[in-house]
């Protein structure tokens, strides 16, 4: 096994451990998912694998909703790293590109490489879809909001907060915010998915 291949299997065994815990979109499930877009992104239009491959396990090991409303993921991927023997321009580009990574950030982000672009859009993509109904519908029941309240027009953004209304608010936003063509190829039969979906729930709501 090559040196590259080691580090990140123990990267990947120290982020599972670290996010055990971790539930609402956000845990190892979801790492694991991003991971893997990722490196197939990558695969399709070059850059930095090994730069892909750490962004993208490390990219939510200190999300802020479970380390008191702090995102300490870029801390804690330089500790990660650094105790890895990880190269000091190694560690400053993956820092870089989790600081810089959420959608949260987007108007305050600094630009992003190449290779943080492809994990962003494989961080975005995992919102969209089947997993991204899901993860929308699951998020709801933990933070206490409806997915849809009778009567409400999930496309009137100035209306109640709601997982159909999250639809249009942000996921049907995603798209046209990606940065590479095999992702944007992916988010549009995704959104097709979900437009099928929220169409035949209001559907089905109103009769």
């Amino acid at each position: 096994m090559n040196h590259s291949k080691t580090i990140i299997r123990r990267v990947a065994d120290i982020v599972s451990q670290r996010m055990a815990d971790q539930q609402a979109g956000h845990g190892i499930d979801h790492v694991r998912r991003v991971h893997r877009t990722a490196c197939d992104i990558q695969q399709q239009i070059g850059g930095d694998r090994l730069i892909v491959e750490l962004a993208a396990l490390l990219h939510d090991v200190g999300d802020a909703k479970f380390h008191d409303g702090k995102e300490r993921s870029a801390e804690f991927s330089r500790e990660i790293l650094a105790n890895e023997g990880m190269e000091q321009s190694t560690i400053d580009h993956v820092a870089h590109i989790v600081d810089n990574l959420s959608f949260r950030k987007h108007e305050t982000a600094e630009e992003l490489s190449d290779e943080g672009k492809i994990v962003q859009d494989a961080d975005r993509l995992d919102a969209l879809g089947a997993i991204g109904i899901v993860r929308t519908i699951e998020n709801g029941a933990t933070v206490g909001q409806p997915f849809h309240i009778a009567g409400n027009d999930p496309s009137n953004l100035s209306g109640p907060k709601t997982g159909a209304g999250h639809f249009h608010q942000k996921l049907f936003r995603l798209r046209e915010m990606l940065h590479t063509e095999p992702a944007r190829q992916i988010a549009a039969d995704r959104e097709r998915f979900m437009e099928t979906f929220l169409d035949q729930f209001m559907s089905e709501m109103a009769n």
